[in-house]
């Protein structure tokens, strides 16, 4: 593993933990200038091609939904193991399904109710940009859903 910092290839693990859904978390030392850094390592599964709206089919890609969920998160209090952890959930969604191949709105839909239960601001972004809210009308209807949701939890 190459140091991050001065790009020594020698590195050692000084902690490593199973963060659960084919993911370990590593914490590694650079060997030559001493500073620490973490990996992740990610369990390579058969592929799942993800049907796009266009009907174009696409390796799923654990990067792209990372983008899209840092893009809703950005400037909220959520950590990175949280994110990380949330596409964790996601990935294992996708895998369990047992299916080769899975429609990108499904996966929208994971990514919304993940969401949804972590952080409602970056719920309410992220849906706004995959469902392509029009106007005013569709924020205010999806903020009336959550808040009535949020209502019915606390009974």
């Amino acid at each position: 593993m190459e140091c991050p910092y001065c790009n020594h290839i020698e590195t050692k693990v000084t902690d490593s933990r199973d963060t659960g859904s084919y993911t370990i978390r590593r914490r590694r030392e650079c060997l030559k200038c001493n500073k620490r850094f973490t990996t992740y390592e990610h369990v390579e599964m058969n592929p799942v091609l993800i049907i796009k709206k266009d009907d174009r089919r696409e390796k799923f890609d654990r990067n792209k939904i990372k983008k899209g969920i840092m893009k809703a998160l950005e400037k909220r209090p959520v950590s990175h193991e949280k994110i990380e952890e949330i596409i964790d959930k996601i990935q294992e969604k996708v895998r369990k399904s047992g299916k080769e191949e899975i429609e990108s709105n499904v996966i929208g839909e994971y990514v919304m109710n993940e969401l949804k239960e972590t952080d409602q601001v970056a719920y309410i972004r992220f849906a706004s940009v995959y469902r392509s809210f029009a106007d005013i009308t569709f924020f205010q209807k999806e903020i009336k859903n959550l808040t009535r949701e949020k209502i019915i939890e606390e009974r």
